[in-house]
């Protein structure tokens, strides 16, 4: 199994960096999920035509890491059916995820499909990078958070303006669960009993989804 690479909970000094970490929690885990974003397409078991970023070229590096945090499943997916994965970091628990190295503009035409808006501008970065918390609008994905950095380049994620304890949890489909246990596993961290007790335990999903279900989804 993989080391998992430590994030510095400093915040970068360089509030205009070239390349981030687009850290996903959710589907995005999955480098066949994250090719529908950057190169455009439809993923597997997905419900929606991507038309990809300017840039369409695959990350130079992806790496397993943990945030602080919890993650939780909410609102429904148009794509997938069920809940969504969202991130609360201010929640005591570990998140596995996985960091994509991308470029600047790769991540706002990531965050701009996620919000069902095309792909084009990008995202002034310095009001994360400088107190670690933005919020761009109301939108379920147009948080954005900073939890540090790896080899100097900021942790980035998205997430939404509420709180896991804000709204009511939506279990996740079989399909959407399927690619976020797919993609945590390829990342050579977790085994699959961690993978699969990890997803069952997050709030949507427990109660509704057994760690031997996830296992078997996973053939």
């Amino acid at each position: 199994m993989k080391a998992l690479p430590s994030i510095d909970p400093t915040l970068p000094l360089d509030w205009y960096p070239e390349r981030v970490w687009y850290t996903s929690y959710g589907s995005n885990v999955h480098l066949d999920r994250l090719a529908a974003y950057l190169r455009g397409g439809c993923p597997p078991g997905g419900a929606r035509e991507y038309p990809g970023c300017r840039d369409p070229a695959m990350p130079a590096r992806s790496i397993p890491v943990e945030l602080t945090g919890a993650m939780y499943f909410a609102t429904r997916s148009p794509v997938w059916g069920g809940g969504r994965a969202f991130y609360d970091p201010e929640v005591n628990g570990r998140v596995l995820a996985r960091a994509h190295l991308v470029t600047a503009g790769q991540f706002a035409d990531i965050a701009a499909q996620e919000m069902y808006r095309a792909p084009g501008a990008d995202l002034d970065l310095a009001d994360v990078l400088s107190q670690g918390r933005a919020v761009l609008g109301e939108g379920r994905y147009e948080t954005l958070v900073c939890a540090g950095q790896v080899d100097g380049l900021p942790v980035l994620t998205f997430t939404a303006p509420w709180g896991m304890h804000d709204v009511p949890w939506v279990p996740p489909s079989a399909a959407y669960i399927r690619f976020l246990a797919a993609g945590l596993l390829s990342a050579g961290a977790w085994d699959l009993d961690a993978v699969a007790s990890y997803v069952a335990a997050c709030p949507g999903a427990m109660d509704h989804w057994s760690p031997r279900d996830i296992a078997a989804l996973l053939g």
